[in-house]
C-alpha cells in the first residue's frame, strides 16, 4: 500500500481526490487535509497567505498520523503566486515541517508536461488574467512554452467548484491552438475527474488537469507509476516489450 498525502484548501472539488483513488485501481491510498482558506479570492495577495508555511503545517501531523509516504500542496494558484523560487522554497519548508518528500501542483504541472513530451502547451485558465499570467510565467521558467493564455476571470474558489463538463470542455476548446501539445486546466478547485476521456477524445491531444496532476506528483514522488487510462494520457504507461 502506497499511501499519498494532499493539503488542500477549503472545499470545491475535493471529491475528485476519492474519485482518482477509485479509478487507480491499485494499492494506492489517497488521504487529504483541509486548510484554512482565509479569504476566497484569487487575488496575488490573499494567494500568497493561502500558502503561507503555517497554514501548510498546520495539516501536516494528521498526513504523517495517517503514514502519508509524500505529501502535495494541492493548490495550483497558491503555489505559482510565489514565483519559481517561491515556490521551490514552498515546497522546502513544506518537505522539513512534514518529515517526508513534499511538492505542489505548479510543480506538478512541469513534471508532468515533460513526462508527456509536451514541449508547448496551451492554458485554460479559471483565473483573472493577471493570476493567469504568472501561471504561463512559472511555467515558462519551469522551461515549458506557452502557445495560448485564456483566463476566465473567476474570483473565487467556490465559484469554480460549481463548473460542469460543458463549462470545463467549452475553458479547454477555447485555449486550445493547433501548435499546443497538450492543454493545461489549472485550478484545483474545478472538478475534473470524471472528465478527462471526455477532454482528451474532443481536443485529440492530452489534457493536464489540476487534481489528476496532483495524485500524479504525489506518485512520482513515491516512486509509483500507474496505469490508469480513464485518467487521461498522463497516467498511460507504454508497454514493456519483451525481448
Amino acid at each position: 500500500m502506497t499511501a499519498l498525502g494532499f493539503l488542500y484548501p477549503g472545499h470545491s472539488a475535493e471529491d475528485d481526490y476519492p474519485r482518482i483513488e477509485q479509478l487507480l485501481g491499485s494499492d494506492i491510498r489517497v488521504d487529504l487535509v483541509h486548510t484554512d482558506i482565509g479569504e476566497d479570492a484569487h487575488r496575488v495577495d490573499a494567494l500568497r497567505q493561502l500558502g503561507a508555511p503555517e497554514r501548510l503545517a498546520a495539516g501536516v501531523e494528521q498526513l504523517r498520523l495517517a503514514g502519508a509516504e509524500a505529501v502535495v500542496w494541492a493548490c495550483t494558484s497558491g503555489g505559482f503566486v510565489h514565483g519559481w523560487q517561491g515556490a521551490h522554497e514552498q515546497v522546502r519548508a513544506l518537505a522539513r515541517s512534514a518529515g517526508m518528500p513534499a511538492s505542489s501542483t505548479s510543480f506538478g504541472f512541469v513534471h508532468a508536461a515533460k513526462e508527456i513530451g509536451a514541449a508547448r502547451v496551451a492554458v485554460g485558465a479559471t483565473y483573472p488574467d493577471d493570476i493567469a499570467g504568472l501561471f504561463a510565467e512559472f511555467l515558462r521558467a519551469g522551461g515549458v512554452e506557452v502557445t495560448a493564455l485564456r483566463g476566465s476571470g473567476v474570483v473565487t474558489a467556490a465559484e469554480v467548484g460549481t463548473w460542469g463538463e460543458a463549462q470545463v470542455l467549452a475553458l479547454a476548446r477555447d485555449a486550445d491552438t493547433p501548435d499546443a501539445d497538450a492543454v493545461l486546466l489549472p485550478d484545483t478547485a474545478l472538478h475534473t475527474a470524471a472528465h478527462l476521456p471526455a477532454l482528451e477524445e474532443a481536443l485529440g491531444k492530452p489534457v493536464l488537469t489540476a487534481n489528476q496532476v496532483t495524485v500524479w506528483e504525489a506518485l512520482r514522488l513515491t516512486d509509483r507509476r500507474v496505469n490508469a487510462p480513464s485518467l487521461g494520457a498522463l497516467f498511460v504507461r507504454e508497454p514493456i516489450v519483451q525481448v
